[in-house]
């Protein structure tokens, strides 16, 4: 036992598998003990808030210790204030009316656009072509571009009410600058938040748990059935053998998926909660390990060690457990682990398609990719909604597809350096 380990632990790719898992498994355990936020409590008003920091405007404003900073600001205020459309509209009319090539215009260049459009645009010129609302609608863009470029400073004051007069105020210069060690009232988004405004990264996190429990049920589960009838598919053989060979083919002639489907449906999203899917990918998971442990036993049946038992008297469970079951241990190991994954990658599908866990409670991967394709998070520039959760699909499949094929490499002589 001790030499198969180490065995197992010298293959470079199961360590590396098992790496990458392990980090995964101790992020879900550790990090709600750092941050014990609910993972779906709404911290924002509003939809895909970017990843960063965000400080309460009221405290900035009135904060006593501000710095001034000798920086130019004009460049940093363009950038943050010349959105993706007023982008567009200015490279539309350089093109068009300007007769600028369009491989001098740069949209990403605020500062560049600003001074062609200044260069080029003149509200009293009349372009050819050009409708009176068209003109219009420049005229409005160039005064927008106009409060975009000045620099007078920001002024806050305090209204009486009892007379109606302003009172206090105060200036705030672009150049002014407040530490946001400064600022206690803040949040801190590292992957910025969903549609529904909760935190991705605390929400990715217990989604990641709930999902691997789904991976880990529908994977013992699958594997539990799968091998008992393979056992005794592949021991028994005749009638037994036909008949639970039958069953197998039924179910695989029908696409694992399509069942999957067909049954999530029927049970009603009501009834679909995290373990009930998870039972529902392990009860249509275990045809295949059905069909690989049976060939392995039908090999095993005739050998010398297990025709001796049989002449011994022992009983059929005692040979299946000990002079069967011991030479398809590995293959079972390595089946199991194939089949937490594939129950994973199951659960994301049947989300994406509105089939998943119908919970208010807990979050999946598979529910995470579903809301941020529902609200248009690919679509509207939102990466880290859907992102993240992809990438962590993606790990935990090739860290347990790398375990499995590490111990291939151990167990399958074939396989061996």
């Amino acid at each position: 036992m001790k030499n198969m380990i180490k065995q197992v632990f010298h293959s470079g790719k199961f360590v590396t598998g098992f790496v990458i898992f392990v980090l995964i498994l101790l992020t879900i355990l550790f990090y709600p003990l750092l941050v014990s936020r609910d993972p779906l409590e709404m911290m924002g008003k509003g939809n895909f808030f970017k990843p960063g920091t965000y400080v309460s405007k009221a405290e900035v404003a009135g904060a006593d210790n501000d710095y001034e900073l000798n920086v130019n600001t004009s460049a940093a205020r363009v950038e943050s204030r010349l959105d993706n459309e007023t982008r567009a509209a200015i490279a539309g009319w350089l093109e068009k009316y300007g007769k600028v090539k369009s491989s001098d215009v740069n949209v990403s260049d605020g500062e560049g656009l600003l001074k062609l459009w200044k260069k080029y645009y003149d509200p009293k010129v009349k372009q050819k072509g050009m409708t009176a609302a068209k003109s219009k609608k420049y005229q409005r863009l160039d005064k927008e571009i106009s409060g975009i470029l000045d620099s007078n400073p920001l002024v806050l004051a305090e209204k009486n009410n009892e007379t109606g007069d302003y009172e206090n105020e105060k200036e705030l210069s672009e150049k002014k600058f407040v530490n946001e060690k400064d600022i206690s009232n803040k949040q801190t988004f590292l992957l910025g938040t969903d549609n529904f405004g909760r935190d991705v990264l605390t929400e990715l996190v217990s989604a990641t748990g709930s999902s691997l429990k789904i991976g880990l049920v529908a994977g013992v589960i699958a594997t539990v059935i799968g091998l008992i009838l393979g056992l005794l598919a592949g021991y028994l053989g005749g009638i037994a053998d036909n008949l639970i060979m039958f069953v197998t083919n039924l179910f695989t002639v029908i696409p694992s998926f399509v069942l999957l489907i067909l049954i999530s449906y029927s049970v009603g999203q009501s009834q679909r909660g995290i373990m009930m899917v998870a039972v529902l990918i392990g009860c249509t998971s275990w045809p295949w390990t059905t069909r690989s442990v049976r060939s392995q036993v039908i090999s095993l049946r005739n050998r010398d060690h297990v025709n001796l038992s049989k002449l011994s008297g022992h009983s059929l469970f005692r040979i299946i457990l000990t002079d069967i079951l011991p030479y398809v241990a590995s293959y079972v190991v390595m089946a199991f682990i194939l089949q937490i994954s594939s129950g994973i990658l199951s659960e994301a599908q049947l989300s994406m398609i509105g089939l998943g866990p119908a919970t208010t409670k807990t979050a999946t991967l598979g529910l995470m990719m579903n809301w941020a394709t529902m609200y248009s998070a690919h679509l509207n520039g939102s990466w880290w909604a859907y992102f993240p959760v992809v990438l962590t699909i993606a790990l935990i499949s090739f860290s347990l597809n790398l375990m499995n094929t590490g111990l291939d490499q151990v167990f399958n002589p074939e396989l061996r350096d």
